[in-house]
């Protein structure tokens, strides 16, 4: 059985905005980046700010063309195709003119599902998360959290197999972070998805994931793989956590300690 995502050797470069500093006039983001991630897996990048993680994301939802390398989606070439997998963005990019309801069910509209169904779909979910009561109201009127929280229903909404998650938690102070990191594993265990998860806390990732790539500074190249198997539900003070934390901080470190020398 093939594996739900693959990436083989993928890299990518842009022009320098300032081609003074640098004589060649490029920018290395990305440099033979392979990875796979099977299916119903939860499987996160985790790396230093900057170091193309984000880059990545953008290349596997379509939005950025490789200069080399392939993507593979069920052992078929995504090959920029956009609309094959559900991302969620940094930002929450809910639109101000649009109710919660409405925000919430973008992604099945563009889909082409009539908006009554995509309504009734959504209100179950938005109940789920808590959202209640918040239908009608506009993102001007929500807290980060609820936010964040349209945002991932949307992102369930869209029934793709593979969830693409670009950091989505990491503007949340530590109490909203950690409801988000459950309403997450609840929703990911009960839908059967494969998630692809972007993050810079070292924390965040061995609480959530099977297996982490660990990434290097820019230009990012695979540097470790760390299958994590604990348990879960996973406590930050547990102690098979508290060990891998441990591992990934040393290796960061040695990875961070290379950079500024």
């Amino acid at each position: 059985m093939p594996w739900k995502l693959e990436i083989d050797r993928l890299s990518k470069r842009f022009p320098r905005a300032d081609t003074g500093e640098r004589g060649d006039g490029w920018l290395e983001v990305l440099n033979a980046v392979s990875l796979t991630v099977g299916r119903q897996e939860f499987v996160t990048l985790l790396g230093p700010s900057g170091c193309g993680k984000s880059t990545l994301c953008n290349i596997v939802a379509g939005l950025v063309p490789p200069d080399e390398g392939w993507i593979l989606l069920d052992g078929v070439p995504l090959n920029g195709a956009r609309g094959r997998i559900a991302y969620m963005q940094q930002k929450d990019l809910l639109l101000p003119w649009r109710s919660v309801i409405d925000n919430s069910i973008l992604g099945l509209e563009v889909q082409g599902t009539p908006r009554r169904v995509a309504r009734t779909a959504a209100r179950d979910l938005l109940r789920r998360f808590g959202l209640a009561g918040f239908e009608r109201a506009y993102p001007a009127r929500l807290s980060g959290g609820m936010r964040q929280r349209v945002a991932l229903v949307r992102t369930l909404l869209c029934e793709k197999d593979l969830l693409v998650l670009d950091e989505p938690f990491g503007a949340l102070d530590a109490m909203t972070r950690s409801a988000m990191q459950g309403f997450l594993l609840q929703l990911r265990e009960e839908f059967g998805r494969t998630v692809l998860f972007i993050t810079h806390d070292v924390e965040e990732a061995v609480l959530l994931s099977d297996r982490i790539y660990l990434l290097t500074a820019r230009p990012a190249r695979v540097r470790a793989e760390v299958d994590v198997t604990l348990s879960r539900p996973r406590r930050p003070v547990q102690e098979g956590v508290v060990r891998e934390k441990a591992r990934l901080f040393a290796l960061l470190q040695e990875e961070l300690a290379g950079t500024f020398r």
